[in-house]
């Protein structure tokens, strides 16, 4: 990489041609793409049951800057600070545009405006402001209310609950009404113009956040506050990556995208909307999956996350939570017990998927999500996220489920799942997916571990279930077929038993890990959904075969789009846009590929391992058991650093931690702020004291 190219940075000096693949900015809340006239709100949907998608929200600083005279662009989007920027440069102006979601105060939204004159002159300058902006949406019935402290007001309600007897949500919108220009008289050299809206559920809320943003504009800290959240952001969390500014710069953007879908690390409103696959920017009728949430949240977005965040992977598990009513009365609908987590899910968490089709049939949801609850107890030991934060009700009501759901087959001596669609929806109505059953049998499995540490009594049909449930395999090609009935060579369309080895880490012989990447590998979807191969890229870095895993991982770089690095679901373009899914696979197969991280009951496993062209890897900010440590990987030798400590989220009392190496059995005290550095080769970080291996034998 040039040392002059920064990764965090992404310019152009043209615009995409495809308006889809401009730059969205979002902040957990607020989800919008630069230019567009169309915003979206988090747990803002219209419609009812399978039409429930993202309401349209107008966005009044839908505004380009244009000059009458021949002019030169830029535009860049600025990850280290959350902001997009058009700088317009004409013979007698430079003018700068720009404009960002604020970072903590989550119902703001802003633009500025900047006009630097170049040459003396009697003449004024003047700028256009052009706008899309009109204060109607066909979700929403919109009314004027009276003004705001100079601000335009209008206040709407959804036009239908997403459930009969549901609420419809109220949206205000308060903004700085936008003048058609801006102007330099001739005695004037530079100017400055903020122009801000506030976008909010109800009257006070929408009030409260103007006078914060007024009072932020008056004392100069709207932009510095913006920019301290990003920061802060970025100090807990880096991946640099030395040798290749392709994934470098890839890298950067999945984490920005990923982040900025989340909420402020300081917010606490406790309420989160949940992540959707095109983000909160899209999502509006009929695009980019309505704005629902799916598995992709819980098995794709959220691990690498987690790995930094342990706050902000606590509020994927409140979303769930906060949908317990919703699954329980869809396992209801279904005649079965427990929880049933929808398929696509909105606020209630009732089914909102249009096809029934999905909502009956792909029950692996339910293990994906408590995978997650799983994960989160693994890297913080966190039990209030269980006990007064209701995780066990999801923990146990998924087990209850899958006791209800099963079918006792008394010739194998097994239990079966009949009916189901695997995460390759090429297939439908089939036996035992070898996904499903496996993420079933470790939900199972961890409902009893869970009851045990909760001192809850765990009805014995959870262990029994687990123990028999059917897990095929075919002995004669030892390979693990998707479904009953699958034959070898069967067209799939996207990671699906691969994913047994990782994330569900089941345990097998390195010889059916292989088998099993073999057979899919060459009969997987060349045009399928782009997280599929990343974990391929995981599947072979675990066999040790780090160019064959580079090469499929490079695949990915197809999806990316354009100058600022957003993703297309497809490679050829199509699909969900700013596609959070695919960035998610693309993060895990660089933070658990090439570092082969493993979130294990005892520890955190690693196997480091980087392909010819990487020189070395820079993780900073995981976050395993209250500790933060940054890690070095390079050819030959890893340095480990755990922080000085500070107060942060999950475990408040963190744990001694140690590296033990596996090959040796060496065991190597972590103390704050003094690096450790040990040959490259398999071993995990424990608590001090704690058993030396905790990795599968």
């Amino acid at each position: 990489m040039s040392c002059d190219s920064d990764p965090y940075v992404f310019t152009t000096d043209t615009l995409p041609s495809d308006p889809r693949f401009l730059p969205p900015l979002a902040n957990g809340l607020l989800g919008w793409k630069v230019f567009d006239s169309i915003m979206h709100m988090g747990g803002v949907y219209n419609g009812e049951a399978g039409d429930c998608h993202r309401a349209d929200v107008p966005c009044p600083l839908a505004v380009k800057i244009e000059t009458e005279e021949p002019a030169q662009h830029n535009y860049t989007l600025d990850t280290h600070t959350g902001i997009f920027s058009h700088t317009l440069s004409s013979a007698s102006v430079t003018a700068s545009q720009s404009l960002y979601c604020h970072r903590f105060y989550a119902n703001i939204l802003v633009m500025e405006v900047l006009l630097e004159r170049q040459v003396t002159s009697e003449e004024p300058v003047i700028v256009n402001l052009v706008s899309s902006f009109a204060p109607r949406s066909k979700d929403i019935q919109f009314e004027s209310s009276p003004d705001y402290k100079g601000g335009r007001h209008i206040q709407g309600q959804t036009a239908k609950a997403e459930f009969p007897g549901g609420v419809c949500p109220t949206v205000h919108l308060i903004w700085t009404p936008v003048p058609s220009t801006v102007s330099l008289p001739p005695e004037q050299t530079k100017a400055r113009w903020g122009f801000i809206l506030v976008v909010a559920n109800s009257l006070e809320a929408a009030k409260s956040s103007y006078d914060e943003a007024l009072n932020l504009m008056a004392t100069g800290n709207l932009r510095p506050s913006h920019e301290k959240a990003w920061k802060e952001l970025w100090l807990q969390s880096k991946v640099a990556v030395t040798g290749s500014e392709t994934l470098s710069k890839a890298v950067v953007g999945c984490m920005f995208y990923l982040l900025s879908a989340f909420p402020s690390i300081h917010d606490t409103s406790s309420y989160f909307g949940g992540l959707s696959p095109g983000g909160l920017s899209n999502g509006g009728d009929g695009q980019d999956y309505w704005g629902h949430v799916f598995w992709d949240q819980d098995v794709w977005m959220y691990p690498g996350i987690a790995l930094f965040y342990p706050k902000l992977a606590r509020s994927v598990l409140e979303y769930r939570v906060g949908t317990i009513d919703g699954a329980k009365d869809n396992a209801q609908k279904q005649g079965y017990k427990g929880l049933k987590f929808p398929w696509e899910s909105a606020v209630s968490g009732r089914e909102v998927c249009p096809d029934d089709i999905y909502g009956k049939q792909e029950i692996h949801i339910n293990g994906d999500v408590t995978l997650a609850f799983q994960h989160y107890l693994y890297l913080t030991e966190d039990l209030s996220m269980f006990m007064e934060g209701r995780g066990s009700e999801v923990i146990f009501g998924v087990a209850d489920y899958w006791v209800s759901r099963v079918k006792w087959n008394p010739d194998d001596q097994k239990y079966h799942l009949l009916g189901v669609m695997p995460p390759d929806e090429y297939y439908y109505n089939v036996n035992n997916s070898v996904y499903t059953n496996t993420v079933a049998k470790l939900s199972l499995q961890f409902a009893v571990e869970l009851a045990d540490l909760l001192q809850h009594s765990a009805p014995k049909e959870w262990q029994e279930v687990a123990e028999r449930m059917e897990i095929p395999f075919d002995q004669e090609l030892q390979y693990h077929p998707e479904f009953d009935g699958y034959s070898k060579g069967q067209p799939v369309k996207q990671a699906d038993t691969v994913m047994l080895g990782y994330p569900l880490g089941l345990v097998m012989p390195p010889e059916i890990r292989r088998t099993d990447l073999e057979a899919y590998e060459p009969v997987t979807d060349p045009n399928g959904p782009a997280m599929t191969w990343g974990m391929f890229a995981i599947g072979w870095l675990e066999l040790g075969e780090a160019e064959k895993a580079q090469r499929l991982l490079e695949k990915c770089f197809k999806n990316i789009q354009g100058p600022f690095q957003v993703w297309s679901e497809s490679s050829d373009g199509s699909g969900a846009v700013n596609f959070l899914t695919g960035m998610g696979g693309f993060l895990q197969a660089v933070l658990f590929g090439y570092t082969g991280f493993r979130v294990q009951k005892e520890c955190l496993a690693f196997a480091p391992l980087l392909p010819d062209e990487i020189c070395e890897l820079c993780v900073r900010g995981i976050n395993y058991l209250g500790n933060q440590m940054d890690w070095l990987l390079r050819k030959d030798d890893v340095c480990v650093i755990l922080r000085e400590q500070t107060g942060r989220a999950g475990n408040t009392n963190p744990h001694k931690l140690q590296v033990v190496l596996k090959a040796s059995g060496a065991k190597i005290p972590l103390m704050p702020g003094q690096p450790v550095t040990f040959p490259r080769e398999a071993g995990c970080i424990c608590k001090m004291g704690a058993p030396s291996f905790c990795w599968p034998l």
